[in-house]
């Protein structure tokens, strides 16, 4: 099991009139915990796409526990329970300041060759990469 933890401040932006997160950001906040977690593996979304493989989103769930607030400091930890194949799943879990748990989530995406636009196994180097957290 890989996890990865990554720090976001609430931006004002982000809020409704009540200074609380408004709940459509949280996809946002997966996003940033997704990019930065195969950053720190050494693989960067950029690198994936340049290299003829995107991933796009297949499936997200997420379940809203506490409001995170204006200029909280959020932690996002991102999990990646299971070896990827054609496709790879990221959980979430989404920590207040107080390390309260506030929300979970989980994002689904497949790996697709780009010149054809079919499934394609995921890339070898991420492969690579992630293979030492799952003997």
């Amino acid at each position: 099991m890989f996890i990865h933890e990554t720090k976001v401040r609430v931006r004002y932006g982000e809020t409704d009139q009540m200074g609380v997160v408004y709940y459509g950001n949280y996809a946002l906040y997966y996003e940033t915990g997704r990019v930065e977690a195969l950053r720190s593996l050494g693989m960067t979304y950029r690198e994936m796409e340049e290299s003829g493989v995107q991933m796009p989103v297949l499936e997200m769930h997420c379940r809203y526990l506490a409001p995170a607030l204006y200029d909280e400091y959020l932690t996002i930890r991102t999990i990646i329970r299971e070896m990827p194949a054609a496709r790879i799943t990221f959980d979430f879990e989404v920590l207040s300041e107080q390390a309260q748990l506030i929300n979970r989530g989980m994002v689904s995406l497949a790996f697709i060759n780009t010149a054809t636009n079919r499934p394609t196994r995921c890339p070898a180097k991420l492969a690579g990469l992630l293979k030492p957290f799952f003997n």
